[in-house]
């Protein structure tokens, strides 16, 4: 693999920024090294430069493997808009396109190649690439490849013949969500034992996370929405039926609303999807057959309508607000009836009785963190071995916090317990210890032999699994997935055991008091200049043939607002704008932000 350019310089040139974002240069170089990587870095944290950028530093093709075609479509279409030569194969590909492909890679002019894995290893298809420059294989979505991650795809396990017919080729594995256990099976999966972990931190600074519990929740849902009249945003809901029912009321409130799940035919949702990347319609309602990868920038607010399965879903989901990294919300709903039917779900499933039994448990975890009174950026943080006690200062819980009390001698306990009775306790046998039980399984493990055994005998019961809960939301400990949802010690255990740090806990009762959600007076108003940037870029768009944000984001129409360019090379300082999108767009730019000055 021969290295051509500079990755400053395709950042600059063609993507038109001037610096990279936190980990992506550190990634870019080891890639540019010729090694693999694992890159964990959430959603809107800019995973695709990390494989795009080195894609144009080398002289070769690389390929890109990708679970969907309109998240082929989209990213092609957005490489395309830069200037990039770039394309997508898959089974809906004609066989004259097929053809112009393949001689485009023959003649060395195609950079990325964006590929579904089944179409990958097609047998003809491989033996094709034997003769070709290939500079580097992209596996994104790589969570698709493990049974332990939110989203199994079958056809992404055949991707280690891939690693092993061309071993010389340095591999690169994408994903949003991978905890410990996720990570070290895409690894396996893949044959990428010696390649080194990137773990970005997973906090997003611009996003506020909310949840409240599920009674009334379509007054709460009207009153969250007041600061978000035109703004984008996602509403996902369990079902199909809940999907179209909440977008019914939506119009009727007078909001612009469409719904979208796999029971619709596919030209349905192409179109429904297409409308709402252009702009034209303002909420999806959506089960989470919605989303994956789905690049819209300016998406200002995601609501849950119902409880996630698991945090990585979660997470995921959350994570299509504020890409472009302006302000945006989350506002998340959770009932007990939600948690049954999603259990129901995973009891009733065709997989094996170690999978749901860790379903069941994510699904525990994700209700734990619904629910909890603590930090919920940490609680996410601590849940993806990124383990930290300051609070985030942008979750409910931080900007209302409840009532606390000196938890310091309960978490000693609980901590203390753990690590005397090996770590090989759940939370409920952790419960028994503490409370001094006689049950079975307590003898048989000798716990009752342990010192901390019967050390908690003056708290009830689900004083207990409160204060447990919340001292895994605080990363004191954590659950080992791996091994029977066993408890494991953190880096931040010793600290709390040793006296170091006082940890506070929220008293325990049986009704949650429900934080009211702020609602800022303000509401939105965008510049007139802005809103006459995005009336061209939508023209634009529908001119092209292209989603609005392919063309720029939000946060790139805001810097021309501030920076109010005069002339070409004015543009070339806003952040968002390079050398293609100049030639392509920049006097058209211009002639917007003129006309609206004399018109003043």
């Amino acid at each position: 693999m021969q290295v051509t350019r500079k990755p400053t310089e395709v950042l600059s040139t063609i993507f038109g920024y001037s610096s990279f974002r936190p980990g992506q240069e550190e990634i870019i170089e080891h890639v540019l090294a010729g090694s693999d990587a694992l890159v964990i870095m959430p959603t809107g944290g800019g995973k695709s430069i990390c494989f795009q950028v080195p894609a144009l530093c080398f002289t070769g093709l690389t390929l890109v493997v990708s679970p969907l075609i309109a998240l082929m479509q989209d990213q092609v279409a957005a490489l395309q808009e830069l200037g990039v030569k770039a394309d997508t194969m898959n089974s809906g590909t004609s066989a004259e396109s097929r053809r112009q492909i393949l001689s485009s890679i023959a003649d060395g002019s195609l950079k990325m190649l964006y590929m579904a894995p089944e179409s990958l290893m097609q047998e003809e298809f491989v033996n094709y690439l034997s003769g070709m420059q290939i500079s580097l294989i992209a596996v994104d979505e790589a969570h698709c490849i493990s049974v332990w991650g939110n989203d199994f795809r079958p056809e992404y396990t055949k991707l280690s013949y891939f690693k092993n017919r061309f071993p010389e080729i340095p591999m690169i594995a994408l994903t949003a969500t991978a905890d410990a256990a996720t990570q070290s099976d895409i690894l396996s999966q893949l044959g990428l034992d010696g390649a080194r972990r990137f773990l970005s931190s997973f906090e997003r600074k611009n996003l506020t996370i909310r949840a409240a519990p599920g009674q009334d929740r379509w007054g709460k849902i009207l009153r969250f929405l007041y600061n978000h009249k035109q703004h984008s945003g996602i509403v996902y809901c369990l079902s199909r039926k809940g999907t179209e029912t909440v977008a019914a009321k939506l119009n009727d409130a007078g909001y612009n609303a469409s719904y979208y799940h796999a029971g619709m035919d596919a030209t349905s949702r192409a179109l429904v999807q297409r409308r709402f990347q252009n702009d034209e319609v303002q909420i999806i309602c959506a089960t989470i057959a919605f989303g994956m990868g789905i690049d819209k920038s300016n998406v200002r607010f995601v609501i849950h309508y119902n409880l996630p399965k698991n945090i990585e879903g979660y997470y995921q989901e959350i994570g299509r607000a504020g890409r472009d990294g302006s302000e945006s919300e989350c506002l998340l709903f959770y009932s007990w009836r939600d948690k049954s039917q999603l259990q129901t779900f995973i009891d009733e499933s065709p997989m094996d009785a170690s999978f749901k039994e860790v379903q069941s448990a994510k699904l525990h975890r994700m209700w734990e963190f619904a629910s909890a009174s603590s930090c919920r950026t940490n609680l996410i943080l601590n849940y993806f071995g990124e383990f930290r006690k300051e609070p985030c200062g942008h979750c409910d819980n931080c900007l209302h916090p409840p009532k606390v009390f000196d938890g310091t001698v309960i978490a000693q306990k609980a901590l203390s317990a753990v690590i005397r009775s090996n770590q090989e306790v759940g939370i409920d046998l952790l419960i028994d210890i503490l409370r001094g039980s006689s049950k079975e399984e307590v003898r048989q493990g000798r716990y009752d032999q342990i010192k901390t055994y019967g050390a908690g005998r003056d708290l009830p019961y689900l004083d207990w699994k409160s204060y447990i809960t919340q001292i895994l939301n605080k990363g004191l400990l954590r659950i080992d997935y791996t091994d029977r949802s066993t408890l494991k010690v953190t880096p931040l255990t010793k600290q709390v055991l040793s006296g170091e740090v006082n940890v506070e806990l929220v008293k325990f009762s049986k009704t949650k008091t429900v934080t009211k959600i702020k609602i800022d007076k303000t509401g939105d108003s965008q510049s007139p200049l802005f809103q006459s940037l995005r009336r061209w870029r939508y023209a634009e768009s529908q001119k092209r043939g292209v989603p609005a944000y392919t063309i720029f984001n939000d946060a790139t129409l805001r810097a021309i607002v501030d920076q109010e360019p005069l002339i070409p090379e004015d543009l070339l300082m806003v952040e968002g704008i390079g050398e293609a999108k100049l030639g392509r767009y920049g006097n058209a730019i211009l002639n917007v932000v003129n006309e609206y000055y004399k018109s003043k």
